[in-house]
């Protein structure tokens, strides 16, 4: 099920809402939680739901269900999802159990041989028939392991899990409570597409009596911030989504690419990219707010990075962090020499690439990152060893800097969008003047009245505050960015005034009205 369709917003929000609201008042904690574990079941398996006699039809024809239950719907992956989170929630009590006892051998071999299984989940689903493909052109042979259907969210909850069981393994936490276990891994805001999720982060809010007392002000802040992210993907990032797909699907039609046409399409898709992203994230922490609780934040205008380094601090944060802590420091990190860092660095990026799918281009990308971050690093090193005296004013040193990262990162994400390497060469090489030139007359893809939509949207993304600063009065995060409520003009805070209140239910009318254009957020396919 997606945020933005009216089955969501028009019956599953309103209906779950109202059952947490009324359980958490009337009935206590367990049951207000078990209707939201349930309901979250129900907005996964939304999506290959199935009556259970097409089911048996489809794939047992000879066994037929009663009728009075064939209509019942079933879902595959609602199965994988419960059966995946029932072993993890053994396998970490084991692990616990293990720690307690001082058995830390023991608990080593039970972690690695849990992360093994979740890894090993993910990348048949994931890889499986990227690797097959890449062995039958190596050598020549037609295996095939058929259609595999990728699970959604199954790179998002692997993860989530993952990281439970290593903070286990550290004797950071461990869950006792399978009820709450369940609902840590399911709460549908962040099941599908992050953030990805700390157990400490997430159970003390589960916990907490406040969470299931009902507060005005927590509906008026999530819906607020959830409005600003549905008009931000209907409006914004699924408008500019036709001119990307001009570029990055007509384009493999064409002998070449007019550089104007290039550069457009790769600025489309950087903002395709950015609002879609950016919608979600404030969509996931607006209606995780409604409930009474707090996700992290996962996203702050990563787009007025001065440094790569800085655009990874701002861009899909909780990502960054778990690559951080359970990859990139598990690896050495910075302990054994410069040369080795960078090797982790690079290292880590590749496998952060490979995570968002199975194509050489997200590696290629991820591979792109990582040198991008190395040689920031060298620079500066390089620099603060010299400690030679600005060349240029702070001002203009600043936004050189924004511009030339900025342009980093459209190159990376033509690499990202691009279907294989070939055409992202041809996109690139298009960019700067290299390669092969389109024939004289040969009309261009993009409309001229694309490049005020492209600049209005750059002025967005680099002058106007984020969802962060712009509610910083009323929503706080766990390891949030701090921003001050007074480094901006007061109008570009929300507060709660009826003007406010104007304003964003016109943004959540012009967005519901904008719905039947709408698309898949981006990040279901990651």
């Amino acid at each position: 099920m997606l945020f933005s369709t009216h089955v969501f917003l028009f019956l599953f929000l309103p209906l779950t809402l109202g059952a947490f609201c009324l359980l958490s008042r009337y009935c206590g904690a367990k049951q207000a939680k078990a209707s939201l574990t349930l309901a979250s079941l129900v907005f996964y398996g939304w999506w290959d739901a199935v009556p259970l006699g097409k089911y048996l039809h489809d794939h047992f024809p000879g066994v037929h269900a009663p009728s009075w239950i064939s209509w019942f719907p079933v879902s595959i992956f609602t199965t994988l999802i419960i059966a995946s989170m029932l072993t993890n929630f053994t396998l970490g009590r084991i692990i616990g159990a293990k720690v307690k006892a001082g058995r830390s051998g023991s608990a080593h071999w039970w972690l690695v041989s849990a992360v093994t299984a979740n890894l090993l989940l993910l990348g048949y689903f994931k890889y499986a028939n990227f690797f097959v493909h890449n062995l039958n052109a190596v050598l020549g042979t037609h295996w095939s392991l058929g259609q595999i259907i990728l699970p959604l969210g199954i790179s998002f909850f692997t993860f989530t899990q993952i990281a439970y069981l290593v903070d286990v393994r550290r004797g950071v936490v461990c869950e006792y409570d399978l009820g709450d276990f369940l609902l840590f891994i399911t709460f549908f805001p962040h099941l599908i597409a992050g953030p990805i999720i700390h157990h400490k982060e997430m159970m003390p809010q589960f916990r907490d009596p406040k969470t299931y007392r009902f507060d005005w002000n927590n509906l008026a802040v999530g819906l607020a911030i959830f409005s600003v992210g549905l008009f931000k993907k209907a409006v914004i990032a699924d408008r500019i989504s036709t001119s990307a797909g001009r570029i990055f699907d007509l384009g493999a039609t064409v002998p070449a690419l007019h550089t104007h046409d290039a550069w457009g399409g790769a600025l489309a898709y950087t903002f395709q990219l950015y609002f879609d992203f950016s919608g979600y994230s404030d969509m996931a922490i607006g209606l995780s707010r409604m409930f009474g609780i707090v996700l992290p934040l996962n996203f702050t205008s990563p787009y007025k990075s001065a440094n790569i380094t800085e655009f990874w601090r701002r861009w899909h944060m909780t990502l960054s962090r778990f690559l951080r802590d359970y990859l990139y420091i598990p690896l050495g990190g910075n302990r054994h020499g410069e040369f080795r860092r960078y090797v982790n660095l690079v290292l880590t990026m590749l496998i952060g690439g490979f995570w968002h799918g199975a194509a050489w281009t997200f590696a290629v990308w991820g591979a792109f990152h990582g040198v991008c971050l190395a040689a920031n690093h060298l620079w500066h090193a390089f620099w603060k060893k010299r400690a030679r005296p600005a060349l240029l004013p702070p001002w203009l040193a600043g936004g050189t800097a924004r511009l030339f990262t900025f342009v980093l990162i459209v190159i990376g994400w033509v690499l990202f969008r691009a279907q294989d390497l070939h055409f992202a060469q041809k996109v690139l090489g298009a960019m700067f003047g290299v390669g092969a030139s389109p024939a004289p007359g040969t009309p261009a893809l993009l409309k001229v009245n694309v490049w005020p939509w492209l600049a209005g949207l750059l002025a967005f993304v680099w002058l106007l505050p984020n969802t962060a600063e712009i509610f910083s009065r009323h929503q706080t995060y766990p390891e949030s960015v701090k921003t001050d409520p007074e480094a901006k003009p007061k109008w570009f805070h929300w507060d709660m005034t009826t003007a406010r209140a104007i304003g964003c239910a016109a943004l959540l009318g012009i967005a519901i009205l904008s719905l039947s254009k709408t698309g898949e957020f981006l990040y279901y396919n990651f």
